[in-house]
């Protein structure tokens, strides 16, 4: 997880971890509306292993202010515009394990953005190590638009499919983006068909992977923003819904992707129809033999899968002769001859099933012997609703025979019509054929079978010449309304007069001869008066205008003859109500009656019927919203029976006429143009709203003013003026305070409107705009909102003035000497505002601190304030401010110091008022540098280095003086102390060899062969030091003048013999009254000899210079120049000579300068010295 622990070991050796808290790091950013999860570990504590967390944050307005979210112990913790979320578990902490939770914001909004803290209450001994940790969140509009339009596709099998995308975002922040296309069917979970990752690579499921691999599932980008999914070859298993999902990716500081936000858009419907179009058909009857009259059915039976969801037509054929045809739509289609059998109810053409399909003969006639097929074609629905022609496939022929029926006698039925219309009269005739032989006596009965093979007498005349009605028709006949005679001897009549629907069906003529009996019959149809009885109401203006008329007609089918009464009536439904009430009504024997609440319409309202139809006509002028809604007419078919009473036959409602009063169409226009005003703060806002088109000279304008800030999602209500003039404040004009700064004008040309914003502050910055709303008087004298349009926007820019604050950059070095004083002068060359004030800071930086450190600064109230730098050294008596003219500020630093020293500058913040009377910090510069350097008086100390040598006699007392030449300060004093110089015991070299000198030459560079040993010392404050020990009880010191001090070395002895030097110190007082040592120097060495009163010739020979040279320095070079000529002779005759030593391996004579080793005191004798080796 990232985290370190941190352990420490106590005096005591025991181990102690150290609490850490750690928290997600930041900043993170994530959009309005989503979950966010921050996570906050802590580890190395005390106590308990569950520990707490306590969540806060920071806002942006009040960085330094915490504000309490929620926490795991205290559920009084959060403030209170946390509490509602907080409760409502909006917000919520997630606790992971003992030392890890996760904070939970599930419904993200904008104001959430700050700095977050995790703290942990404290389980510890004592406070060790950190309990918080911080990081911040950014939260940013969630941009991000999924967008495909909805439809529906039908596709067969193997057809390509394409559908597209459109996939747009407006994040400022980098970020990356996902595409995927899904599929889904019903409550099943979706299928991804193909996707593009945040990475641009390309990945499918594995139902598509495959199909994706070699091309068949495509997804691609065209253009910025659209992606296109093309799957080229459809399966069965594609139907479904398809969409498209898309994500924005951002990268957090871990490196980690984190989908900010996810849109799906619409879905597309496809269904996918198989290609497995497969059918079969076959052809079924009873027999194969039959009698004329009998009926008989053909069965065609198709089997297929998926019958419901596909479309077949079917044919019948006799003898390959086309009998009927049907669609998809099971609608039979016959052919003229086969037409009329079926108009008589002799055949009958049908769908029994989805899967079969029929055709009936009711009574063979003896040429319907022959051959009969059916035939089954699929049909293609196009997307224009349009068939197509598929496969087609028929079964073998069935042949059948018909044979006819033996008789002696026949009989024949014959009829006015076979298809009339209710209340026509029908009349029969039935004859009666002998073959060629006298006829006998006959009976006849006629019978009505009706459609549900019901038989029924109507009436009957038997052999004795009697008439009888039936049972069901013996009131009738009473009237007259059936009658029955006989013609002729062989022929007989049959009468029906004001039919009704009840009496259609077969009618039948049953003649008995007595000694045999024969039948006739014929078909009769007879069609009810409601039979295809339909209303239908049509208006050719089913949207009018204000104060226009409007006809509506009741169209009537069919056209009935005059003796039919029909009766209309209108029905009317308010808008906004659910029931219908009846206008008018133009009754059966003609008359009009008006309906109970009618009264608005009567004196508005026409009502007309047509002379040659039943139509109605209803005219309604000066139409208002209260003729608006849904017109309806209904219609009653009466028949007037035989005993003169009226019967209500049908009853018919016409389909919902909604008759739409409409305002008038708008012509309003606002001015759409674009500004972008920039105006200084305490300036007005001049806003203007122009109308450049109206629908009417007596419209009324309602305006409502809106400001429109980055940061809301909508537009905020300022100001609202009705179209009465009356005026209300919004609510942001109400928490802004606008109230006394606006001002709302409307011009005299009535079309211009403006808002004035007087005393613009920062803060009225946005975008500006008006909704007009157009009022018009209705013809109710009402008033109503006829549109509303929204004016262009207005970007004003209210800005603090321009800084025009400059200072004088002029760089300078200046070098003082302590004491003095230094002047710091900062000059404002210009200002943006004569009304602003000033804060001068100056700040100095120190040599080898980068950080800057103030050390005075004057605010704005003019009140002086030392800074840190003049604690610490001490400022702030030395300071001085003067500000001798306006923008003119001088700081003296009086007595300055060394550590004065320094890179000073000044700083100046200009402030300005705000319209709403706040001071604020407008600009700020900085004043170019000047280094300052404070130097302590150049060191001008000399010590008398020409001082002579002196020899004294033991016993004696020698003077040793330290001369001043020179001093630096006339404020000055002096350290004095006298050294004896001697030679170090190991500095004698004499037994070295040269080579081995040569190589000692660095040592004696770094090590100093002199030891320097004191003989006292004389402090500054003129504090004696201890005296040598050789010398102790035997010195006296003098200061004989301030410059000139002296040490008496009383019973001088030979070991007093030497070199002596003093070195001198001078001191200075600071600025600070303390004394620091200036410099130092040394005078040279003097050569004191104290002789012995004991002394010899060699002290007598040492003594002088000349006497020592000639006795032990010049006998030895002659010496070794004597020597080295005698060899180099030989050396010459030996080479003369064949039998040369040297050549035999005899060693020559070398020899090498001699070392000459003597005191430079002269306290030995020079030694001459030949050393081993130096004769070979």
């Amino acid at each position: 997880d990232g985290l370190s622990e941190h352990v420490c070991i106590s005096p005591t050796g025991v181990v102690r971890a150290q609490r850490h808290v750690a928290v997600q790091e930041g900043p993170l950013y994530r959009t309005e509306g989503s979950h966010i999860t921050i996570w906050c570990n802590v580890s190395g504590y005390q106590g308990p292993s569950e520990q707490n967390f306590q969540w806060s944050i920071y806002l942006p307005s009040a960085p330094e202010r915490e504000v309490q979210i929620v926490s795991t112990v205290d559920s009084s913790f959060p403030y209170a515009i946390y509490t509602q979320r907080v409760r409502g578990g909006k917000i919520y902490v997630e606790r992971v394990q003992g030392n890890s939770a996760l904070l939970h914001i599930t419904d993200l909004q904008a104001r959430d953005a700050g700095e977050y803290e995790c703290h942990t209450p404290n389980t510890d001994e004592r406070y060790f190590g950190s309990y918080s940790a911080k990081m911040n969140l950014v939260v940013i509009p969630d941009t991000l638009q999924t967008t495909a339009m909805p439809q529906t596709l039908h596709k067969v099998e193997q057809d390509p499919l394409e559908l597209t995308c459109e996939v747009a975002t407006e994040t400022f922040q980098h970020s990356h983006l996902s595409v995927a296309w899904l599929r889904q069917r019903g409550g099943e979970k979706p299928v991804e068909v193909i996707s593009l990752s945040r990475d641009f690579v390309l990945h499918s499921s594995s139902e598509y992977a495959q199909r994706q691999s070699l091309g068949e599932v495509r997804l691609d980008k065209l253009g910025s923003a659209t992606f296109r999914l093309t799957v080229f070859h459809l399966q069965p298993s594609d139907q479904g819904e398809f969409y498209c999902e898309a994500a924005e990716w951002i990268q957090d500081p871990d490196g980690s992707w984190y989908a900010m936000t996810r849109k799906r858009s619409e879905g597309t419907v496809v269904n996918v129809q198989p290609t497995d179009k497969e059918f079969t058909v076959r052809l079924e009857t009873e027999k194969r033999l039959y009698t004329v009259g009998e009926p008989v059915e053909f069965r065609c039976i198709l089997e297929a899968q998926n019958i419901p969801d596909r479309y077949f037509a079917v044919s019948w054929a006799f003898n390959s002769s086309l009998i009927a045809s049907m669609g998809p739509n099971a609608v039979p289609v016959l052919n003229s001859e086969f037409a009329h059998r079926e108009a008589r109810g002799q055949l009958k053409v049908a769908k029994d099933s989805d899967s079969v399909f029929v055709l009936k003969i009711y009574h063979l006639r003896q040429e319907d012997s022959g051959k009969y097929n059916c035939r089954v074609t699929e049909r293609e629905k196009t997307v224009t609703g349009e068939f197509i022609d598929k496969e087609s496939k028929r079964p073998k022929n069935i042949p059948i025979i018909v044979l006819p029926i033996k008789s002696s006698i026949s009989v024949e039925v014959a009829s006015n019509a076979s298809v009339i219309l209710e209340g026509e009269n029908l009349h029969f005739s039935c004859s009666i054929r002998t073959a060629g032989r006298p006829q006998g006596r006959f009976s006849v009965i006629w019978q009505l079978v009706d459609r549900q093979s019901r038989r029924s007498n109507i009436m009957w005349l038997d052999r004795d010449g009697t008439v009888q009605p039936g049972a069901a028709y013996w009131e009738r006949s009473s009237f007259g309304g059936i009658q029955m005679e006989q013609v002729q001897p062989n022929s007989f009549s049959l009468g029906i007069f004001n039919s009704r629907k009840e009496d259609e069906g077969q009618y039948e003529c049953h003649v008995t001869e007595w000694v045999r009996a024969r039948r006739a019959s014929t078909p009769i149809s007879i069609t009810a008066l409601e039979m295809g009885f339909a209303v239908t109401a049509i208006s050719r203006t089913p949207g009018v205008t204000y104060s226009d008329s409007f006809d509506l007609q009741c169209i009537i089918k069919p056209h009935y003859p005059a003796r039919v009464p029909v009766s209309v009536t209108w029905r009317f439904q308010p808008v906004g109500t659910v029931e219908f009430h009846d206008l008018v009504t133009f009754t059966r024997d003609g008359g009009v009656q008006w309906g109970d609440r009618s009264s608005s319409f009567r004196t508005r309202t026409a009502i007309e019927k047509a002379e040659s139809s039943n139509n109605v006509r209803l005219s309604i002028s000066r139409a208002s919203d209260t003729e608006a809604g849904k017109y309806q007419c209904v219609a009653e078919l009466w028949r007037r029976n035989y005993n003169n009473t009226w019967t209500r036959l049908a009853e018919r409602t016409s389909n919902l006429l909604e008759i739409r009063v409409l305002q008038p169409v708008t012509k309003l226009q606002v001015s759409k143009s674009k500004r972008t005003l920039t105006l200084v703060e305490n300036r007005p806002i001049q806003l203007n709203c122009s109308v450049k088109s109206q629908t009417s000279p007596n419209s009324h304008f309602a305006v409502l003013w809106y400001v429109h800030k980055p940061s809301d999602a909508d537009g905020k209500l300022i100001l609202k003026t009705t179209h009465s003039s009356a005026f209300e404040f919004g609510t942001y004009a109400e928490d802004e305070g606008l109230r006394p700064r606006l001002q709302f004008e409307r011009h005299v040309s009535g079309g211009l409107f403006s808002l004035t914003v007087q005393r613009a502050e920062v803060s009225d910055s946005g975008s500006y705009y008006c909704h007009v709303e157009e009022w018009l008087l209705s013809p109710n004298y009402a008033w109503y909102k006829l549109a509303e349009e929204v004016s262009g926007r207005t970007e004003v820019t209210v800005k603090q003035p321009d800084s025009r604050l400059k200072l004088s950059q002029a760089q300078g070095n200046l070098s003082v000497l302590e004491t003095q004083q230094v002047q710091l002068e900062c000059v404002v060359l210009n200002r943006t505002s004569t009304a602003s004030q000033l804060v001068v800071e100056w700040f100095v930086w120190k040599p080898n601190h980068p950080e800057r450190e103030t050390v005075a600064l004057l605010s704005r109230e003019a009140t002086f304030h030392y800074g840190e730098q003049a604690a610490k050294n001490n400022l702030k008596g030395r300071l001085h401010l003067e500000s001798p003219s306006s923008g003119v500020y001088r700081l003296f630093i009086q007595n300055v110091a060394v550590q004065d020293s320094g890179t000073y500058s000044c700083r100046v913040e200009e402030w300005l008022p705000s319209p709403s009377g706040v001071w604020y910090k407008r600009a700020e510069d900085t004043a170019g540098q000047m280094a300052v350097t404070v130097m302590r008086p150049d060191a001008a100390l000399q010590v008398d280095t020409v001082v002579p040598n002196a020899t004294v006699s033991e016993k004696a007392a020698f003077q040793l003086d330290c001369s001043i030449v020179s001093r630096s300060s006339q404020d000055s004093r002096f350290a004095v102390a006298w050294y004896s110089l001697r030679t170090r015991a190991g500095g004698e070299r004499d037994g070295l060899g040269l080579g081995e000198q040569e190589e000692e030459g660095d040592e004696e560079e770094e090590e100093d062969p002199t030891e320097r040993m004191a003989l006292l010392s004389v402090g500054p404050d003129a504090v004696f030091g201890p005296e040598g020990s050789p010398w102790e009880g035997r010195l006296r010191f003098q200061r004989l003048s301030p410059l000139l001090y002296r040490l008496t070395v009383l019973q001088a002895s030979p070991r007093d013999t030497g070199n002596y030097s003093c070195r001198v110190e001078e001191w200075l007082p600071s600025p600070q009254k303390e004394w620091y040592r200036l410099t130092e120097e040394e005078s040279a060495p003097i050569g004191i000899r104290v002789l012995d009163t004991s002394s010899t010739l060699q002290s007598i020979i040492c003594s002088n210079d000349a006497l020592f040279y000639f006795v032990f320095f010049y006998p030895f070079p002659i010496f070794g120049i004597l020597v080295i000529t005698i060899l180099l002779v030989r050396f010459k005759s030996r080479n003369s000579s064949k039998n040369s030593d040297g050549k035999n391996g005899v060693p020559l004579l070398w020899i090498k300068e001699p070392h000459l080793n003597y005191s430079p005191t002269c306290l030995e004798p020079p030694v001459l010295s030949i050393h081993p080796g130096a004769i070979d």
